[in-house]
């Protein structure tokens, strides 16, 4: 059974960190490009960034320079480092594995207020 749990969210102010994790299970971790979303309340959900099953990355343009994608293979867990934090990054964050099928987490709340 496959599973993606997330961790890390919270409440934070704006200009703070946070460090999501989200570990894979049921998977061969190393195949899959691994891909965190966020959903904002009344929005759609949106691709913040992405790591190939080769390391490559990209991110929505709004974040570029303040998150990072890293994945640790040998873990099964993938990370987003996220700093700078502003009142628009608050979202509930999804974990997403992708190799022929997606896999989705239950999400980890993110909020940004002063």
């Amino acid at each position: 059974q496959v599973q993606l749990v997330e961790s890390g969210g919270g409440l934070v102010r704006p200009g703070e960190s946070l460090r999501l994790s989200c570990v894979a299970s049921g998977v061969i971790f190393s195949n899959y490009a691994m891909t965190w979303y966020r959903q904002a309340p009344g929005k759609q959900r949106e691709l913040v960034a992405t790591i190939s099953s080769l390391g490559r990355t990209d991110y929505q343009d709004s974040v570029k320079g303040r998150f990072t994608i890293s994945r640790d293979n040998a873990k099964n867990t993938v990370h987003l480092q996220m700093n700078s934090l502003e009142l628009e990054d608050t979202a509930v964050y999804y974990c997403n594995a992708y190799y022929r099928t997606n896999y989705w987490g239950q999400g980890t709340q993110v909020t940004v207020s002063s």
